[in-house]
């Protein structure tokens, strides 16, 4: 298997499942804030629309068939 294959199989298999849980949502540390002595952790939610599950899928089967061109 070579590189390109390899690419194309990993934006096969994000895109099926970013369509399959119709986009995908996940949260990362935000700011510490610090109000009269009170500590409060906030967190950034962040979310994967399905067009790009539905681009990656695309890529990667345009990644697939497509032949390389010969020098």
């Amino acid at each position: 298997m070579n590189v390109k294959t390899i690419i194309a199989a990993l934006l096969i298999t994000v895109g099926i499942v970013i369509l399959a849980y119709s986009g995908i949502t996940f949260t990362t540390p935000g700011e510490t804030i610090q109000f009269f002595g009170l500590r409060v952790e906030t967190t950034n939610s962040h979310f994967i629309p399905p067009v790009v599950g539905a681009l990656a899928l695309v890529g990667g089967i345009v990644l697939l068939l497509v032949k390389p061109r010969s020098v």
